[in-house]
């Protein structure tokens, strides 16, 4: 979640308001997700929708940052100190065989049945044709980079 703005909060640098629509879709979708009825469905699927924004929005500022190159360094640093990105999972995706992690509880072991890794993180190509899977903790049904 970002930081609340107070007084003494710093201005955002130069740029921030060409992406500042977005953000607040983001944090608009998420207040959203958080006001609907959680009934019928298990604890963790509760929380998959917030996991799915939250990789969306970190997603949206590191496409823009590295890959469009739209984003100044300044601002990007600002985005993350203030709360807008995942500066682990964003680290993540910069190492070969990450670059489509959904969330970083997925490639902690302690977190995981039998200490391995989620399920989502097994290339398809290895699983039942027939078989959909979906990882308990965010939802996702398949982060492999090999997919």
């Amino acid at each position: 979640m970002p930081r609340i703005k107070t007084l003494r909060t710093k201005k955002p640098p130069e740029g921030f308001a060409e992406i500042e629509d977005t953000l607040l879709e983001f944090a608009n979708r998420l207040r959203d997700i958080e006001t609907t009825s959680h009934e019928g469905k298990r604890k963790n699927e509760s929380l998959w929708p917030v996991f799915q924004i939250t990789h969306q929005r970190s997603r949206y500022i590191y496409d823009l940052y590295y890959t469009r190159e739209a984003i100044s360094s300044e601002l990007y640093q600002w985005l993350l100190k203030q709360g807008y990105a995942d500066g682990n999972l964003i680290a993540k995706w910069k190492k070969q065989g990450y670059e489509k992690l959904c969330c970083l509880r997925c490639i902690q072991a302690k977190e995981n049945t039998f200490n391995a890794t989620c399920i989502c993180r097994v290339p398809k190509s290895k699983l039942d044709k027939d078989k959909v899977v979906e990882c308990v903790t965010c939802g996702c049904r398949g982060c492999a980079s090999s997919d």
